[in-house]
């Protein structure tokens, strides 16, 4: 038996949001393929954690044992993680910044130490990480803003294993945009089934 961390990070209205419709039909797959794994919700709206962000002012507390250690603690008691968010202003969203700033921390979950050429060591090896991104505009027309790399990019710099990220884009044009965020999800089951089977 696996625990999962499943950490949604969408400031949209639950029954608006395609972030939350993707991460419920990959849930939902998931436990039918898995169906004695833990799985754990972090919803970083509810963490005020999620709403600090690092400033000149706040450094020397911003990495406490209630912000910072208590969610890297948390990942290193799973095994897995399914995280999922919206494209905000072509990047995650404020919250998942949050998130990602405070277990991304020297040490604890990366490590200089016995490295060459100053390359990062990760240290949680031990994780599978699943991403869910979803974002307005069809795919590739703001290459500057690929949130989904940049999250793939950070999980593995932290040593975990990344699975092939489920990005679905283009919610803000047509067809897409005249679907509820259920009917539009459902238009890629059949890859949110392979993926949760294969996660």
């Amino acid at each position: 038996m696996a625990k999962v961390l499943v950490i949604t990070g969408t400031v949209s209205p639950i029954e608006k949001s395609y972030s939350i419709a993707l991460t419920k039909s990959f849930v939902k797959a998931y436990i039918a393929s898995h169906p004695d794994d833990e799985l754990i919700e972090l919803d970083l709206n509810t963490a005020p954690m999620a709403s600090k962000t690092l400033t000149r002012t706040n450094q020397t507390e911003y990495w406490n044992e209630q912000d910072a250690m208590e969610y890297i603690n948390q990942l290193k008691e799973v095994q897995k993680v399914i995280i999922s968010s919206p494209m905000n202003n072509f990047n995650v969203s404020g919250l998942i910044k949050n998130y990602l700033d405070h277990i991304l921390l020297a040490n604890q979950t990366f490590s200089y130490k016995y490295s060459k050429k100053g390359d990062a060591i990760g240290l949680l090896d031990h994780l599978k990480v699943q991403i869910l991104t979803t974002q307005g505009a069809p795919f590739g027309w703001y290459p500057f803003g690929d949130h989904t790399a940049f999250l793939k990019g950070t999980w593995e710099f932290v040593g975990a294993k990344v699975c092939e990220p489920i990005l679905f884009a283009g919610t803000k044009v047509a067809p897409i945009m005249q679907m509820s965020p259920d009917e539009a999800v459902a238009t890629i089951a059949d890859k949110i089934t392979k993926a949760a089977k294969d996660f």
